[in-house]
């Protein structure tokens, strides 16, 4: 995502407005079995038939502590200050790229996903950086899909990265 060119639409305001009441809170990048209890929960709702739905406490924290980059983590809370969300993110000289999010199902109204990459192109503006980076993106991918939503945005080709533009499908 090409922060500096990034306008927030009015489907994107809507989703920040509904997640104002969240706590936030940057922490280095250790795993806490509260963090891991709320990774399990969104696991094994959305990606259920996965790999990473049968991690356990161990993986989970090679996952997020096993890395020579620098590396953090984003937590998000309710009121109450209960974890509903978090995103494991590298800071690289150019950007954030955000490793992976998760977040509690049953609170799938407030689009917590939309929210956690919103934050870090907002968290990137703050410092400056021009990028941040989603990951791979695999077009016809639905679990994917949503990436291309974030524009404008880039794509690393074999021919270098070039602007990525998705054409909405007709239904």
């Amino acid at each position: 995502v090409i922060c500096k060119s990034f306008v927030m639409k009015s489907s994107f305001r809507r989703v920040w407005k509904l997640n104002e009441d969240l706590g936030v809170e940057i922490t280095p990048a250790t795993a806490t079995p509260e963090q891991y209890r709320l990774f399990i929960t969104y696991q094994e709702s959305r990606h259920g038939d996965g790999d990473m739905a049968n991690m356990d406490y161990g993986d989970y924290r090679s996952l997020v502590e096993e890395t020579p980059i620098d590396s953090f983590l984003t937590e998000f809370r309710n009121r109450d200050g209960v974890l509903v969300a978090a995103c494991l993110s590298d800071r690289m000289k150019n950007g954030l790229s955000a490793v992976y999010s998760f977040f509690d199902p049953a609170m799938s109204r407030k689009s917590l996903g939309t929210f956690m990459v919103l934050y870090l192109i907002e968290q990137a503006k703050a410092l400056s950086l021009p990028y941040v980076y989603l990951g791979f993106w695999i077009e016809t991918s639905r679990k994917m899909s949503y990436k291309s939503r974030f524009q404008p945005m880039e794509a690393f080709t074999p021919d270098g990265w070039r602007p990525l533009v998705v054409e909405k499908k007709k239904k």
